[in-house]
């Protein structure tokens, strides 16, 4: 996966080296009071990039990274260990998102409702550039079914493989290669506009760093 492994070396032979998550969550199961602390500053800021690029909205955002690890503390021993704990945590975040997106009964936007919501949240002129297709890249994401998002945000923004992505979301490969294919079908004429400008390749570019990277 392109998120970064559980274990970290440590700088220096005669360092000790970082424990893992893995233990970490072991002593978590086991009573370690500090131990899912660790867990959440090593991972809160990318738990909560993804939750932000799936809702578009940071309050949301907050709330579900906020429920997600809530629900990691308590059903830390369902971890069996068959992939990584960033990947757990990750499918929990989704799964967070995904229920709030559910739970939330939003109206289609319209086209000329997306444009007008982007040109009031767009900078001034000589600041436009690679904010204003941000917006309007987060702005058409919310246009898209939840689990299409979703699959859209872990493929295309966070870089991940297809494989990856499917054990996050916790579905075969080729559901997540069809969800992308339709989500990116939605899409293609609202950011039609955009596909001849190098502003899209750098944001996506950028943000999927920031993503994976932390």
């Amino acid at each position: 996966m392109t998120s970064p492994p559980d274990n970290s070396p440590a700088a220096g032979h005669s360092a000790r080296p970082a424990v893992s998550d893995a233990e970490l969550l072991t002593r978590h199961i086991e009573g370690d009071p500090h131990a899912f602390s660790e867990i959440v500053k090593r991972h809160r800021d990318r738990m909560w990039a993804v939750a932000l690029r799936t809702l578009g909205d940071p309050d949301e955002a907050a709330d579900a990274v906020q429920d997600a690890f809530v629900s990691a503390y308590r059903k830390a021993q369902s971890f069996r260990g068959e992939a990584a704990v960033t990947t757990w945590l990750h499918r929990i975040v989704v799964n967070a998102c995904l229920d709030r997106m559910r739970r939330k009964s939003v109206r289609p936007v319209a086209d000329d409702e997306l444009i007008e919501a982007a040109e009031r949240e767009a900078p001034p002129a000589d600041q436009a550039g690679e904010r204003e297709v941000s917006l309007e890249v987060t702005a058409a994401l919310k246009l898209l079914p939840p689990d299409q998002r979703a699959a859209l945000v872990l493929v295309d923004m966070m870089g991940y493989g297809v494989e990856d992505a499917a054990a996050v979301l916790g579905v075969p490969a080729g559901t997540v290669k069809s969800r992308c294919a339709r989500g990116r079908a939605k899409l293609a004429p609202i950011l039609s506009h955009l596909r001849n400008r190098s502003d899209l390749t750098r944001v996506s570019s950028a943000k999927g760093a920031e993503l994976r990277d932390g």
